[in-house]
């Protein structure tokens, strides 16, 4: 519950959790007519790796990877890997919008989704956010 609040572009009522482990998922999410189906893996607490495996727009090596990477202020570096191969038209144009405007556009989101988890855990940010 309260998912959208903090991933702005993963609506709740399109999120449905097909399997949930310790340390994976499979999980469909997405809103605004564009969705995926993601095999989320954290074995590595330090290493967030979601795999598309469906969607309307994505396909082959799409998905996201999160290295976290903890600092001896108590803050965490992020590293964040967005790959979105567009498997038709749609997927294709809107990936070749993300290759131009990307960072500035997901950049934003990721910001904000940062920021919603900071207010959701009372933790401000310190660090440099770049």
């Amino acid at each position: 519950p309260g998912r959208q609040a903090i991933f702005g572009n993963s609506a709740d009522d399109h999120l449905q959790v097909h399997e949930l482990d310790t340390t994976h998922a499979d999980v469909t999410e997405g809103s605004g007519g564009a969705w995926e189906r993601l095999h989320y893996d954290w074995t590595d607490p330090h290493r967030i790796v979601m795999t598309t495996t469906d969607s309307n727009l994505w396909g082959g090596n799409s998905g996201h990877t999160y290295t976290l990477t903890p600092r001896p202020d108590g803050t965490t570096d992020i590293d964040a890997v967005v790959v979105r191969d567009g498997k038709n038209l749609k997927g294709r144009a809107l990936a070749a919008v993300l290759g131009a405007f990307g960072t500035r556009v997901l950049g934003k989101a990721f910001d904000n989704t940062i920021a919603a988890i900071e207010s959701r855990n009372h933790t401000p940010r310190t660090a440099n956010n770049t």
